[in-house]
């Protein structure tokens, strides 16, 4: 089976892991208390099977310190997890991309891999690895940067994917969340193959506009989170009319291998109390999950053009209708697309719905409107780079200026490119291929001279 390794730096995956147990059957000790088989016919995807018929999550969970696994353990799915896979420094990163990554990330790194190696080896056929972190942290950012490039390295050819929390403009933790979230994207293009960018300040707003939950907590933000990831891999775990596994999704996603960052979103969500005014219908979780607020990420796609979009439905729907709405969509609003990628909608149909709904949809957009996060990351790192304010942190631990100059310049291009590719035509090239034919034809005319 397609098995698929999830190690989560921080506490932001554990809820996946509810909401995926729940889809299968599993209770909070690892039985299967389902009733139907075929959520058990895939479920080695994420679970190991262990004695007397326990199912184990495929799942690394890694901290710098100790109380958010202690949290994990404690909770109601605490029991769910191997022992065993609980890795945990003493120090805690002080939220320095360069402690996670060059003093107490590296202390740990080794452990790690080992048991990522271990789960590996139990594997019937790897399909790839998920990395659930946060940019603007310590932990998430340095350790889960160094955990990127060891597993790239040792695991050249597998998928590796990250759900990544990157700095809001208008909630931020940290100071120095610029420094760490700049730091890591340096990483993320070079080192990854698709980064699905989820945002606090985008989730509060779903939550207090569409949800009408006056004072959501993580919980909450972390289950709009899980909805995603558990959508993304659906068609892995259940059978399908139009299955799409991660390589196809990604295949068809990355127009670019460095423009690899998607807005995520989830449909349909309604606010509790008007659950019973909506019947739901596959236009109505179209016009949802191509709506503007309900991205997870604080740009606005409207303000780019996608590059391609990847939807994943689940429920039992007919594929004509859903084929008719995404032709629909792409017709109506073609401007918001890009004219030189012509069919840039992927399909994904799943039999299964979510656990309490009929039918749901996943959004998946590469809209060029994601340059407005790194543009405003971008220049409150500049603001503080250019003072070296809070430096010392860095450089004390082994770092040097230079990789903040690179990461930096790395930052820009990476902007400048998605500038490029939303006001590029499809005459554009035409015109270069034509100065290729004359130059073609001026070599041959000189081969015949000579």
């Amino acid at each position: 089976m397609r098995e698929i390794i999830h190690v989560q730096a921080g506490n932001i995956g554990q809820q996946f892991w509810e909401s995926i147990s729940q889809e299968h059957g599993i209770d909070s000790n690892g039985a299967y208390a389902g009733d139907n088989d075929l959520q058990l016919e895939r479920i080695n995807v994420y679970y190991n099977e262990g004695s007397a018929g326990k199912y184990v999550p495929r799942a690394v969970l890694v901290d710098l310190e100790p109380a958010t696994m202690d949290a994990i353990r404690s909770s109601k799915y605490g029991k769910l997890y191997r022992p065993d896979n609980f890795i945990f420094g003493q120090s805690g990163a002080g939220n320095s991309w360069a402690k996670g990554y060059y003093t107490e990330g590296a202390e740990l790194v080794e452990s790690v891999l080992d048991i990522i190696r271990k789960e590996a080896e139990h594997t019937d056929c790897l399909q790839g690895f998920q990395l659930c972190h946060s940019l603007g942290g310590g932990t998430g950012s340095g350790l889960g940067s160094l955990l990127l490039s060891k597993i790239r390295e040792e695991y050249p050819d597998r998928m590796l994917c990250t759900y990544s929390v990157v700095p809001s403009p208008k909630v931020s933790d940290t100071v120095v969340e610029p420094y760490n979230a700049v730091l890591t994207v340096h990483q993320l293009v070079e080192n990854c193959d698709a980064t699905f960018c989820i945002d606090n300040e985008a989730l509060y707003d779903i939550c207090f506009r569409t949800l009408k939950l006056t004072n959501p907590n993580y919980g909450d933000l972390n289950q709009l989170v899980s909805a995603v990831m558990s959508g993304v891999s659906t068609s892995l775990r259940f059978p399908g009319q139009l299955n799409g596994d991660l390589r196809k999704t990604f295949v068809n996603m990355v127009p670019f291998p460095r423009l690899h960052f998607f807005m995520v979103g989830f449909a349909p969500l309604t606010a509790f109390g008007s659950q019973q005014y909506r019947n739901l219908s596959v236009p109505e979780l179209t016009a949802q999950m191509f709506d503007a607020r309900n991205m997870m990420a604080a740009s606005d796609p409207r303000h780019g053009r996608y590059l391609t979009v990847a939807t994943i439905f689940r429920g039992r729907l007919s594929t004509k209708e859903v084929e008719n709405q995404m032709l629909a969509v792409q017709q109506k609003n073609s401007t918001y697309f890009v004219e030189w990628i012509p069919n840039s909608v992927k399909t994904s149909l799943c039999d299964i719905p979510p656990v309490g709904l009929k039918m749901s949809g996943t959004f998946i957009g590469n809209s060029t409107a994601i340059q407005e996060l790194f543009k405003r990351v971008n220049e409150q790192f500049t603001a503080m780079f250019r003072r070296k304010a809070f430096m010392h942190w860095y450089t004390g631990e082994g770092m040097d200026e230079m990789e903040f100059t690179e990461a930096e310049s790395n930052m820009n291009d990476l902007v400048s490119e998605y500038q490029q590719y939303q006001e590029a035509t499809a005459d554009d090239e035409l015109e270069d291929d034509e100065e290729y034919l004359e130059e073609d034809e001026i070599i041959e005319e000189d081969d015949q001279e000579a």
